[in-house]
């Protein structure tokens, strides 16, 4: 029988908290492991799925060896370890209009809001020094329009941790409020200013600024968070060309324009690393508690 989910997410939890930030490969294997077999003992599609690979906890003694649930399972079953009525949030991957949307479901958002705090502020406000506060405009829309929106939860909890009076969120019903966040970047003072947001949110502001023939110049403390991609939401662009037009048009130098990657399916992010390593060259980090495997989801290896 595995360990109770108190004890594991305790564990969990101290880990995502602590100041340290280093890899731990053992610790790593012994989490992953009891997790396992405590997903295994918990949720029975994923028991379902796991046996019919003969992927038992008492045959599975690496973490590698652990089946990764491909995407489309989130669309097909409700995967969860608790009782339904125990949900207090479900989020939904975004889709296009009428497709099957992916769902994840959470009866606690501790260990989600843990795993995202520390990451976030280590990846795009390493320079924000302890009890200062950052000015946080997200392109997004607020959580009473989105509630299903991992996104717009992430901004809300970065706000709610790290924002500034003035943090605030700029789309509503659907649209982009362009002149007020134009509004708020030309007030914006020297503190850390993070402007965060989908790449599509991104583009609409470009094209607002071209169509008005302006270009901002935002203070040297700004840096810009882009994340996913076009959705058929708007015209698509190439990352580099993406940051180099939010450079030209918003005074922000490329290495402070950072890409991260998440999904709804996945409860922890990863950024690109050019704030939190200045002047390396650019890729991806996650935190800690992740691992990558590259699987084919035909043969799972």
């Amino acid at each position: 029988m595995s360990r109770t989910r108190a004890l594991l997410e305790a564990d969990l939890l101290s880990w995502m908290r602590e100041a340290a930030w280093r890899p731990d490969d053992a610790r790593f294997a012994g989490l992953a492991l009891e997790v396992f077999a405590f997903q295994f003992e918990h949720c029975e599609p994923y028991r379902r799925f796991c046996t019919r690979r003969g992927a038992t906890p008492d045959r599975v003694e690496d973490w590698r060896a652990i089946p990764p649930v491909p995407t489309g399972a989130f669309k097909e079953v409700p995967l969860r370890c608790f009782p339904a009525e125990h949900t207090v949030r479900t989020f939904r991957t975004s889709g296009t209009s009428g497709s099957t949307r992916g769902e994840i479901h959470l009866d606690s958002l501790s260990l989600y809001e843990a795993s995202l705090l520390p990451t976030l502020r280590r990846h795009l406000l390493p320079d924000l020094e302890p009890g200062r506060r950052a000015l946080l405009l997200a392109l997004a829309p607020p959580p009473e329009e989105a509630p299903d929106s991992s996104l717009t939860h992430m901004f809300a909890t970065a706000i709610a941790a790290f924002g500034a009076p003035g943090s605030a969120f700029f789309v509503s019903d659907g649209a982009l409020r362009e002149k007020e966040l134009r509004s708020a970047l030309a007030a914006a003072g020297e503190a850390p200013l993070l402007v965060a947001g989908a790449a599509f949110a991104f583009v609409h502001l470009l094209d607002a600024l071209e169509r008005a023939g302006a270009k901002l110049s935002l203070p040297a403390s700004a840096r810009i968070m882009e994340t996913g991609g076009f959705k058929g939401r708007t015209r698509s662009l190439p990352r580099e060309e993406l940051h180099a037009a939010l450079a030209d048009r918003l005074g922000v130098p490329t290495d402070r324009i950072m890409n991260q990657y998440g999904m709804t399916e996945l409860g922890s992010q990863f950024y690109d690393s050019t704030l939190a390593e200045p002047g390396s060259s650019r890729r991806k980090l996650g935190p800690p508690w992740v691992r990558v495997r590259i699987v084919d989801p035909e043969s799972d290896r």
